[in-house]
C-alpha cells in the first residue's frame, strides 16, 4: 500500500520549503495528526503557513453510509496562512489538529465552501473561532495518487469572525468571499476586524 503521508509531506516541502517546526496531536480513537509550520519570507514581512499532515491517511466518508470504504473517497489536508510576528499564532496547532481529525471523529466530509468551528479563539486573543474552507489548487497543487485512490487536495483555511460566519450561513461562502475581495480584506492579518456586512 502506498504511504500517502510520505507523499503528502514531500508535496508540502516542494511547495512551501522545509518546515521549521512540527507538532503531533493524537485524539482517542483516531490516527495521529501532525501540524507542520513553514516560514515564507516576503518583501512585506513573514507569512507563516501551518499545514496538517495525517488527515489524508484515510479517505473521508459520507456519515450516512453504514460501512466506510477504506480506499475510495475524498482526501485532504488543511493549510492556514497568517502574517508572522503579530500574534501568538503557533497556538493554532491544536485547533488545526482538531479540524483535521473531524472527518474521523465526526464523520464529516470537509470540502470547499464549508465552515469549520472550533468553538474557541484559533489562538490567544484571536477574533476568529471558525474558518471558511477555500478552493484548493493555488498554493499547493493536488497530489494525484494511484487508482483507485482519490487525489489529496490541500484546502486553504480563511479565518472568519463570528459575525462573518453568521453572515456566511445566510448568504453563502461565495458572497462572503466577494465581500472580502471588494473591501480589500487582508485575510492573513491575524488581528483583522470583521469586514463590513451591512
Amino acid at each position: 500500500m502506498v504511504d500517502v503521508l510520505a507523499l503528502v509531506e514531500a508535496r508540502l516541502r516542494t511547495a512551501l520549503g522545509d518546515p521549521d517546526a512540527r507538532a503531533a496531536v493524537t485524539f482517542l480513537g483516531t490516527d495521529r495528526v501532525e501540524v507542520l509550520r513553514f516560514q515564507d519570507e516576503k518583501q512585506d514581512g513573514t507569512v507563516v503557513r501551518y499545514a496538517t499532515l495525517g488527515m489524508s491517511a484515510q479517505p473521508m466518508s459520507d456519515p450516512t453510509v453504514m460501512l466506510a470504504d477504506p480506499v475510495a473517497g475524498p482526501r485532504a489536508e488543511l493549510v492556514l496562512s497568517v502574517r508572522g510576528g503579530f500574534a501568538d499564532t503557533d497556538k493554532v496547532l491544536r485547533p488545526l489538529a482538531v479540524l483535521a481529525a473531524s472527518p474521523q471523529v465526526e464523520g464529516v466530509i470537509v470540502a470547499p465552501g464549508a465552515s469549520l468551528d472550533v468553538g474557541e479563539p484559533l489562538w490567544p486573543g484571536a477574533p476568529f473561532t471558525s474558518v471558511l474552507v477555500a478552493e484548493p489548487g493555488g498554493l499547493v497543487e493536488d497530489l494525484e495518487l494511484d487508482e483507485p485512490l482519490d487525489p489529496v487536495r490541500f484546502l486553504p483555511l480563511l479565518p472568519m469572525t463570528p459575525n462573518e460566519a453568521a453572515w456566511k450561513r445566510v448568504h453563502g461562502a461565495q458572497a462572503l468571499q466577494e465581500r472580502w475581495l471588494t473591501n480589500g480584506t487582508d485575510l492573513r492579518d491575524p488581528s483583522r476586524k470583521s469586514v463590513p456586512l451591512d
